[in-house]
């Protein structure tokens, strides 16, 4: 069973999002991370970039297969963890820690309403 955490919120293409005040915390969750395997190499775009709710902003690569990345929420890359340039599997060993991905400045706030609470995404996953 995937680790779901309490207080994130979750996108049926297994991005998560953790609200800080008008800052979004991005990254992956555990179950894509499990579905991966080792993770390789993650493309990130530039902090000032724009990304837009479920739309692409980046890729990840694994020695299974590359995925892109979806936003779980429309607004400005204020910070890019730059960490994962040199040590992508992070992403594997704390994916809703060190392995996070993008902060984004909230530009609507109401698209975290269509995301998924810990509940919902548990039974996402009950289904697949």
């Amino acid at each position: 069973m995937s680790n779901v955490p309490a207080g994130l919120k979750y996108s049926k293409e297994h991005e998560w999002v953790k609200v800080e005040g008008n800052i979004g915390i991005v990254g992956i969750t555990d179950h894509a991370q499990h579905a991966l395997g080792d993770i390789v190499f993650v493309e990130l775009p530039k902090a000032g970039s724009k990304v837009t709710f479920m739309k692409t902003f980046g890729t990840i690569e694994s020695v299974k297969a590359a995925s892109d990345l979806f936003s779980p929420l429309t607004g400005k890359v204020v910070e890019v963890n730059a960490a994962l340039a040199d040590s992508p599997d992070a992403v594997n060993q704390a994916p809703y820690g060190d392995g996070w991905m993008l902060k984004v400045e909230i530009a609507n706030p109401a698209e975290l309403e269509k995301l998924m609470d810990d509940k919902g995404y548990t039974e996402l996953l009950a289904k697949s």
